[in-house]
């Protein structure tokens, strides 16, 4: 499996220049020319595959509670612009499958982080892989991801001739290599801020990409892609980009 992965992958969509995880946010990463996005998949009450990151609502939109216990239907009562800037007043929380028509039609590849409310992963994993499979035919451009083993478990199960990542936090696994080949990893996301030198190595010891998040300074950027890491995730992919290849 050959995965053509870029430099730059817009977070959440362009996450410094329009709301995260918005139709917006993926149009604006698209019009910056960004070639890949990252979108976060929840679950609503209603086994709806949405684009949302928090499992409570406070944080980007004007509403409460979690996520989990609202339908599509109650869901969309709530706007998630605003927050943000007053530009970006009463936009909705979008479906997957509403994101995937827009990624699709802007002609970008998709890290999909499937990231569950707790309790939910193999339930949400289903639903998102589900929608994926009926609207996605690009395996180049396709990377699915979690922090939730169980969530990558059944990727591997319905999925599996499809890009699969890990997500690695703060905490790193003694065991890597078991994991990655239990899962059949093809890739394995860190966390820009803890990962060390010799862990890049690690990985880059068993074949595998890697891919780093968040980042958006480029003195980072460039020590991570020093050290052999393939890509980052990027809130302001226009501002590394220009950074890293700037051609006078």
């Amino acid at each position: 499996m050959t995965l053509k992965l870029p430099k730059i992958i817009g977070h959440r969509g362009a996450a410094a220049y329009a709301p995260e995880n918005t139709l917006e946010g993926i149009h604006t990463a698209a019009d910056m020319g960004v070639e890949w996005v990252e979108l976060d998949v929840k679950l609503t009450k209603d086994q709806i595959p949405v684009i949302f990151h928090d499992d409570t609502l406070e944080r980007t939109t004007n509403g409460s509670g979690s996520l989990a216990n609202l339908t599509l239907e109650e869901l969309r009562q709530y706007e998630c612009g605003s927050w943000f800037s007053d530009s970006f007043a009463g936009i909705k929380i979008p479906t997957l499958e509403e994101a995937l028509e827009v990624i699709i039609d802007r002609d970008l590849g998709f890290n999909m982080e499937i990231k569950p409310c707790p309790g939910r992963e193999r339930e949400t994993a289903e639903a998102a892989l589900d929608i994926l499979a009926q609207i996605w035919d690009d395996h180049n451009r396709i990377l699915i991801s979690s922090f939730s083993p169980i969530c990558m478990e059944t990727a591997l199960l319905m999925a599996h001739d499809w890009p699969r990542a890990l997500l690695i936090g703060e905490d790193w696994p003694e065991n890597l290599k078991e994991i990655k080949e239990y899962l059949e990893l093809t890739c394995i996301n860190v966390n820009a801020k803890t990962v060390q030198r010799e862990q890049v190595e690690e990985i880059t010891d068993m074949g595998l990409p890697i891919l780093a998040y968040t980042v958006n300074d480029a003195e980072t950027a460039r020590r991570l892609l020093r050290w052999g890491v393939d890509g980052v995730f990027s809130d302001s992919p226009d501002i590394i980009r220009e950074t890293l290849f700037s051609v006078h």
